[in-house]
C-alpha cells in the first residue's frame, strides 16, 4: 500500500485559516481536518479538490503518495 503524506497544515496556515474555518469551507467536521493533517485519513477526490481551492494550492502540493 502506498504511503500517504499530507502537507495540509502548512498550506492551511499560509491561508491563515484555522482547522475549524477550513472544515466549514469544505463542509466537513474539524476532526476530519485533524485526521488529514496527521496523515490518517485519505480524502475523496472531491474533498481534495475543495481543500486545494480553499487554501489556494494544488492537490499535488498538499497530498503526496509514494
Amino acid at each position: 500500500m502506498p504511503e500517504f503524506k499530507c502537507h495540509l497544515k502548512k498550506y492551511r496556515q499560509l491561508a491563515e485559516l484555522t482547522q475549524e474555518e477550513l472544515a466549514k469551507k469544505v463542509n466537513v467536521r474539524r476532526e476530519t481536518i485533524v485526521r488529514l493533517e496527521a496523515g490518517k485519513y485519505n480524502p475523496s477526490l472531491k474533498l481534495a479538490m475543495d481543500i486545494a481551492k480553499a487554501v489556494n494550492a494544488s492537490i499535488e502540493e498538499i497530498f503526496e503518495f509514494d
